[in-house]
């Protein structure tokens, strides 16, 4: 299940790329427009930030704005930083792999084997959606 924190920062990501005008934007409007907790919005912001999707600028006319365009922001960037893993569970995952401490041998399970489907069509879906795909109102079929 997707965590609030990423399901935010989406909808964060997604109202700053809509803005016509590129300039940075206050958190409380962030925050008012999305209906998102003002502190939890700030937490999720920063990690943006330091992930470097983010700028932002103090004092008067200050707020966060999008370091890239937003056809250059892949969904796997943005999941990876706010929910970590892709993949469901650990032994299929490409970036944090670990072996299953109840699982003997990997190429006979069956959770294994239905897991990487799952994880390559999720990917898939990730690496061929950008920010800019979702603030259009068309959705991507594919």
């Amino acid at each position: 299940m997707l965590s609030k924190k990423t399901k935010y920062g989406i909808k964060a990501l997604t109202y700053l790329a809509k803005q016509e005008e590129k300039m940075p934007v206050a958190i409380a409007t962030i925050s008012k427009s999305e209906n998102i907790s003002l502190k939890f919005l700030e937490s999720i912001l920063l990690t943006l930030r330091k992930n470097g999707l983010l700028g932002s600028k103090k004092g008067k006319g200050g707020g966060y704005y999008l370091l890239k365009n937003p056809d250059e922001i892949l969904m796997t960037t943005i999941m990876r930083i706010l929910e970590g893993p892709i993949s469901m569970v650990p032994c299929v995952s490409l970036n944090f792999y670990e072996k299953c401490d109840d699982c003997p041998d990997e190429n006979a399970c069956a959770v294994h084997k239905l897991m990487i489907q799952v994880r390559d069509n999720t990917l898939q879906i990730f690496r061929n959606t950008t920010l800019a795909d979702l603030t259009s109102n068309t959705s991507k079929q594919e």
